[in-house]
């Protein structure tokens, strides 16, 4: 599925006006600046593009195994994922990808948040800049107060904000990738046939007796974090905060009002791009 024919299918996106609109993905013209963000997550990988303003030109997302906890495993893997999803997007929009963004749970060093610059370089683009997910989140969100949660396939970051800026960060390993070895292990199936069964909407109510546990387990981290930083409320992004009674598990946990933005998969790709420049 296309990013383009997922945000125009969603409802109730909590995302500013130019990001919520319905995403063209037709030639574009030659002249126009874009942005362009990749997200290479634990489990999906993600390319977005929008145009100078912030407005959804195009996008793709896969699924994908080439990075744990943040840190890429399958270099080579990537790569491939990446270009192809590059030259499917050109051919779509008649326009030659030449630069993007890219992104990092807080607390990777350096060196290896590196590594995913060098995929997208791999690919064909310039790295046009590197921001850690919790913030590329909030150039979407524009919050000013609170707390951003990435809860990932592997990890969840957090960010704590004051007056519109990011005072602290922190990630730790637990994501979706721990809910899928949860239902594995419960049902006696492969985790492959895990994965598919938790992103099914229809099968999440029978699921979340056996996840919520794992789910606790982000609330807990999410507690320590927060502790004695007068956080007043919990956004959550990322693809595991779309599980079925995620925000009131994590709320009756923290104690702290939680929601979830329609389709959260996207909010930090989104942010990425924005973090690009416009060229």
């Amino acid at each position: 599925m296309s990013l383009t024919d997922y945000l125009a299918r969603a409802e109730g996106v909590i995302l500013p006006r130019q990001l919520s609109e319905t995403a063209q993905s037709s030639p574009i013209d030659p002249g126009r600046k874009i942005r362009v963000g990749v997200d290479l997550g634990t489990a999906y990988l993600v390319l977005a593009v929008l145009d100078e303003d912030g407005v959804p030109l195009a996008g793709e997302w896969q699924f994908a195994q080439v990075v744990r906890d943040g840190l890429v495993v399958d270099f080579i893997g990537a790569v491939d994922l990446l270009c192809g999803m590059k030259g499917r997007v050109e051919r779509k929009i008649g326009r030659r990808l030449m630069h993007a963004a890219s992104g990092y749970p807080p607390g990777v060093p350096q060196i290896e948040a590196r590594a995913k610059a060098h995929v997208v370089e791999a690919a064909g683009m310039d790295s046009a800049g590197m921001i850690d997910e919790p913030t590329a989140a909030n150039n979407v969100l524009q919050l000013r107060e609170g707390a951003i949660v990435d809860v990932g396939g592997g990890t969840t970051g957090i960010a704590v904000l004051k007056e519109g800026k990011v005072v602290y960060t922190a990630d730790e390993p637990t994501g979706g990738t721990h809910f899928s070895l949860v239902i594995a292990g419960a049902l006696g199936i492969s985790f492959e046939e895990a994965e598919a069964l938790k992103v099914t909407k229809t099968e999440q109510p029978r699921l979340l007796p056996l996840v919520r546990p794992v789910m606790e387990k982000i609330g807990s981290i999410i507690a320590r974090h927060v502790c004695g930083r007068r956080v007043e409320s919990i956004t959550m992004v990322g693809g595991t905060s779309a599980f079925l009674g995620m925000a009131g598990v994590i709320q009756d946990y923290t104690g702290i009002p939680a929601v979830v933005p329609g389709n959260p998969v996207f909010v930090t790709p989104l942010g990425m791009a924005l973090h690009s420049p416009a060229l």
